[in-house]
């Protein structure tokens, strides 16, 4: 009983006067946090306060997306200083020559409680800092081509498509193989460019690591001398918008002139072809196939995989618009890394032509070159499973780490030009 009234004592102690936000933030026990990353929060903190100012006497839509972005940095900032606040107190309670053995030790219990809190909480206001990706919330077109390798490209992906869809089914995602070629004269399971929609929204969220060129390194089953080769397969995620451009914010809209992703369709060249390979007598009767270029930038992309012309332009329409989004946002982000490589000496980003996982089937290993972790269950990584998902888990980990290392030279550059 003795032991609860001196808890019960201790929080009373603590919940007296409180320290001033400023001074509590001067003092903080947090070596997680950088300044300059503490900063960056308050700053936002105090935007969110404006706006929500604000709303209260006018509705704004775009004030309140905005404030719907910043409230999770400045939910997360108010835990943290209290967090800082508890345990400044804490350590003037354990300083105090005046305070009893009891409560001594009771604080001292609440101290390592609260610092271990206080990781916590930081590691939440970093994540909250970083800024979410455009197209973070879309669905996404996964497609898969074979690089060098010849056939054995073409064979690993084929397996590679396999292995989205498992991955996608056994998440509970719509995957569906909209674009699946061949090349004339190899069996189906060589695949010369594959298209996987999958619907979900926060779809390209969740597969954009897998964005790159991927290498495999076995012996062909054709190898006589059990040489082993070496093959890559190039995977590119794009977002995948709505058929109506109107329901998405005006800054995605593609049918808008203004927005950064609209395709005047006067630059767009059209031309009906009649398809090829395997499908059935119509392939070579009908001018199902499309192909679509667009002038400005060169992109190519042909579409035949339905028997209606109408379904194959829809979808080559679709894949064109998603390439061209794509490239621009990538152009954008280009441009940041560039002024981030200076401060950094490199750049976070790993782009669509940079080697980022070897799947090695001597060694039943999969290694990912960015995050750098290894898995030694190749077998289940093919077959969609927990092995893949852990891989791409320490891919996003490792793009957030890098994006917080960014912010932080990023602040420190702006606080030195002030």
């Amino acid at each position: 009983m003795l032991s609860i009234c001196a808890r019960c004592l201790l929080r009373s102690t603590r919940l007296g006067p409180r320290l001033p936000r400023q001074r509590a933030a001067l003092h903080t026990d947090d070596p997680g946090l950088s300044p300059a990353l503490l900063t960056r929060a308050r700053f936002l903190a105090a935007e969110h306060a404006q706006l929500s100012d604000r709303l209260g006497e006018t509705f704004d839509a775009k004030a309140a997306k905005r404030a719907g972005e910043l409230g999770p940095v400045a939910s997360v900032l108010r835990e943290w200083d209290t967090a800082n606040e508890s345990i400044t107190e804490l350590k003037s309670l354990l300083n105090d020559p005046g305070t009893d053995t009891e409560l001594h030790s009771l604080a001292i219990e609440d101290l390592e409680s609260s610092k271990a809190s206080l990781l916590t909480i930081s590691d939440r206001l970093k994540q909250s800092l970083i800024p979410r990706h455009p197209f973070a919330d879309l669905p996404c077109l996964l497609e898969i081509r074979p690089g060098a390798g010849g056939d054995e490209a073409g064979l690993f992906a084929f397996e590679m498509l396999r292995m989205y869809m498992a991955l996608c089914s056994r998440r509970g995602l719509r995957p569906t193989i909209i674009k699946q070629d061949s090349d004339s004269g190899t069996g189906e399971d060589r695949l010369a460019e594959g298209v996987i929609e999958v619907e979900t929204e926060g779809a390209y969220d969740l597969l954009r690591t897998e964005m790159g060129v991927h290498r495999v390194q076995r012996v062909p089953a054709t190898e006589a001398k059990g040489r082993t080769h070496t093959s890559a397969v190039s995977v590119l995620v794009l977002p995948s918008f709505p058929e109506d451009g109107s329901s998405m914010d005006s800054a995605l809209n593609f049918e808008d002139p203004n927005s950064d992703y609209y395709i005047d369709p006067q630059e767009v060249r059209t031309e009906k072809m009649r398809a090829s390979g395997a499908g059935g007598q119509h392939v070579n009767k009908t001018e199902s196939a499309i192909r679509l270029t667009h002038i400005p930038t060169g992109t190519v992309v042909s579409m035949q995989d339905s028997r209606s012309q109408q379904a194959n332009r829809k979808k080559a329409w679709q894949v064109l618009r998603a390439k061209i989004a794509e490239a621009r946002q990538e152009a954008r982000e280009q441009e940041i890394m560039v002024l981030r490589r200076g401060a950094m000496g490199g750049v976070a980003k790993m782009g669509r032509g940079d080697k980022i996982r070897t799947y090695n089937f001597n060694q039943a290993r999969c290694t990912d070159h960015r995050s750098g972790i290894t898995v030694h269950n190749l077998d289940n990584v093919m077959d969609g499973g927990d092995g893949l998902e852990t891989v791409m888990d320490s891919v996003r980990t490792w793009l957030n780490d890098r994006e917080v290392e960014a912010m932080v030279v990023e602040e420190q550059t702006k606080q030195q030009q002030k």
